[in-house]
């Protein structure tokens, strides 16, 4: 099994990856779950090669109690990643630029949310789960966008015990890639800089098991 030489890397895709994706967190649902109605979700399996990213059979989502106590055991069904997303340009850029930096063979399910995360109240959690790991081989995080928003930085951490090492207010195209065997993750609140507006975070959340 491949095992990155990085606890984390900071890569970037294209602006106009971003410019094609930012238009398509417009219409995410809000879900029956726990934090359904502030963290707006898709969700997806792909699989990217030839060029191309092929949408695999839907999946229900779940994780175990002991990775996520937030919301450990609650069989989770999201509606898939819109056609848009799927077949666009910047959508390839971003999971081959995971795939390539994984060293993923080319019939990896890559699982992927797609999430706006918006301020209802003057703070609102960006990770409910707090300090975690997500219990995959890899792990990646992707910035589209954020509006009228301060905090929601990354926070990565050695040991779930310990202070982070690295904290960033990631910019639109910053992507993440985490090492999940080897470091946790955190996310700051977000709360809106004008009150009197709704602001949100735009971002996607690769994953991979490998075979």
């Amino acid at each position: 099994m491949y095992h990155p030489d990085y606890l984390m890397q900071l890569c970037h895709i294209s602006d106009q990856a971003v410019r094609e994706l930012e238009p398509t967190f417009e219409h995410l649902p809000t879900t029956p779950y726990a934090d359904g109605q502030y963290r707006l979700r898709r969700y997806s399996i792909v699989q990217c090669h030839d060029g191309s990213v092929r949408h695999m059979p839907q999946h229900t989502f779940v994780q175990s109690k002991s990775i996520n106590q937030h919301q450990g055991g609650i069989v989770r069904q999201f509606e898939d990643l819109s056609d848009n997303v799927l077949h666009s340009e910047g959508f390839f850029e971003l999971c081959r630029l995971f795939k390539d930096n994984n060293e993923l063979d080319d019939h990896q399910d890559i699982e992927i949310h797609q999430m706006r995360v918006i301020t209802l109240s003057d703070m609102t959690p960006v990770s409910p789960e707090g300090v975690h790991q997500d219990g995959f081989d890899h792990i990646a995080i992707a910035a589209i966008h954020r509006q009228n928003v301060q905090g929601g930085e990354i926070l990565v951490y050695k040991d779930k015990t310990q202070e982070p090492f690295f904290s960033l207010a990631m910019n639109d195209g910053d992507v993440a890639l985490l090492d999940d065997h080897a470091v946790w993750h955190n996310a700051n609140p977000i709360r809106p800089i004008n009150p009197a507006l709704i602001g949100h975070v735009d971002l996607f959340v690769l994953t991979a098991r490998e075979h």
